[in-house]
């Protein structure tokens, strides 16, 4: 009897061994790089997209926007250093970007001082405010921690608001005076250098936020956020770990206040509020909390909805609507609520999983 021999079919091979996966993770770790080159040769095209902006991409209008928008990214970005890395909740991260956005005001239109110095100071007094109030805030966790950080922030809106010492402007703010800055932050057509500055704002507190994470400290950090008791257990101080990210993330947000002053000329109480630091943890959530990119594509999608649907709801398609649906359109808290909700419904580790979540979609819709 004669035994007949079958050849076995060929093993698969596994879909991150194909050349083209190969490839595509030799090429990830310069993604971050080539979205660097990307956004800092912006202000050099002439694209005009309509219906995303009002003009071309290098128009002052639109280059605004887009630095407005990445401030907020790496305010977010900073901010998840504190609430997606460590894991704890602040409601009064706003006080630290104010201070950088009066601390600058303050120094160069009624100190007289240059700019350089302003930014200087008002970095340094904002990162010291952060340790300090932190030291105090930090005594206690939860909840408890959220109203102790809301509370200061809520002394630093009212003292903003009735112009502690005159200096403040009250309600109306205080225009910043331009005669005490560089000529090259000056004027319309140098919109242009005030973008590569927020650019450069951004790029500074990812890199920051990602050697941090990177460190034995931000083990430490993600181990708080975790479990605080086994940090204890192991003989570290979850206190003194807590106060070094939370005096990191006031100092970030300080800086991007010197930024932000610059950016819109002047500074307004709008930025002392707590709504700030609820549209801060919005942010965080919609991109992903605890993820390298999340917070920065979380923080610039909301920034510039924020501004874009403000624009949508005053618009006449919008007032042409039937009035059940030209009322709630015409107020972008609706439409930026709405987003939302659905954004965390539908992918509850926010942006950043959205290609985790979409992969097996997408594996099935291949298969013939």
């Amino acid at each position: 009897m004669t035994d007949s021999m079958v050849d076995a079919p060929p093993a698969a091979v596994p879909a991150e061994l194909t050349p083209a996966r190969r490839r595509w993770h030799g090429l990830r770790p310069y993604l971050p790089l080539l979205a660097l080159v990307v956004a800092a040769i912006v202000p050099y095209s002439t694209v005009n997209l309509p219906g995303v902006f009002e003009g071309p991409l290098n128009s002052p209008g639109t280059l605004q926007l887009l630095a407005i928008c990445l401030v907020f990214g790496g305010l977010a970005a900073g901010y998840d250093l504190l609430f997606g890395r460590t894991g704890m909740l602040s409601f009064g991260h706003a006080l630290y970007f104010a201070a950088g956005v009066y601390g600058t005001d303050v120094l160069v239109t009624r100190g007289g001082l240059p700019l350089w110095q302003a930014a200087l100071f008002a970095v340094i007094g904002g990162t010291v405010l952060a340790a300090l109030l932190g030291a105090v805030a930090l005594r206690t966790v939860g909840i408890a921690f959220a109203m102790v950080t809301l509370a200061f922030a809520q002394v630093g809106a009212i003292l903003v608001a009735r112009d502690f010492g005159g200096l403040t402007g009250g309600e109306e703010g205080l225009p910043l005076d331009v005669s005490g800055l560089p000529p090259a932050l000056v004027g319309v057509a140098n919109t242009v250098n005030l973008y590569w500055l927020a650019l450069a704002y951004l790029t500074l507190v990812v890199f920051v936020v990602h050697r941090v994470s990177g460190s034995p400290t931000g083990r430490v950090l993600a181990g708080l956020r975790d479990d605080e008791r086994r940090i204890g257990v192991l003989g570290l101080d979850p206190y003194r770990f807590k106060l070094v990210a939370f005096t990191l993330a006031g100092g970030l947000a300080t800086a991007g206040g010197v930024v932000y002053c610059l950016i819109v000329g002047g500074a307004s109480p709008h930025v002392t509020s707590s709504e700030l630091t609820l549209s801060l943890l919005v942010m965080v959530v919609l991109g992903g909390p605890g993820t390298r990119w999340g917070p920065v594509l979380g923080g610039v999608l909301y920034m510039y909805l924020d501004h874009r649907l403000t624009a949508f709801g005053s618009s006449d398609a919008v007032d042409n609507l039937p009035a059940f649906l030209s009322h709630p359109l015409s107020q972008p808290l609706f439409v930026l609520g709405t987003v939302f909700i659905l954004a965390v419904y539908f992918f509850p580790g926010g942006l950043a999983s959205l290609r985790t979540r979409l992969t097996p979609l997408l594996t099935a819709l291949r298969r013939p």
